[in-house]
């Protein structure tokens, strides 16, 4: 099995994370599992092909945003909140605040 690399807190950077939640996608992510805690990729209803979603979880992880288990061919993904608070107090729950506030929940539109 794949040894799947997660920064250490302190190698946690400020810049890494802003850049990871800049994406709309990812943002909708992190809000996604925020709420409801641990999900599988596949759980998530985005309109994105699978390898989409593969890579926009390992910027997460490679962020130190998320915690990536793996268990069979299912890969779950959970926040890493103790971390990033500990490294950025407030910062995730601003950011998911001024996310829920825009009102840009979903990160792509139905026509």
């Amino acid at each position: 099995m794949k040894i799947l690399f997660h920064p250490d807190r302190a190698d946690i950077h400020l810049s890494s994370v802003l850049y990871a939640l800049s994406d709309p996608i990812r943002l909708y992510l992190v809000d996604t599992i925020y709420k409801s805690g641990e999900r599988t990729c596949g759980d998530i209803d985005v309109p994105v092909v699978k390898s989409t979603v593969s890579h926009h979880a390992r910027t997460l992880r490679e962020a130190g945003i998320v915690h990536v288990r793996m268990q069979g061919t299912q890969r779950f993904l959970s926040i890493r909140t103790e971390d990033l608070e500990a490294r950025f107090p407030g910062l995730l729950a601003a950011i998911l605040q001024a996310h829920q506030n825009s009102g840009e929940l979903i990160p792509f539109a139905t026509t």
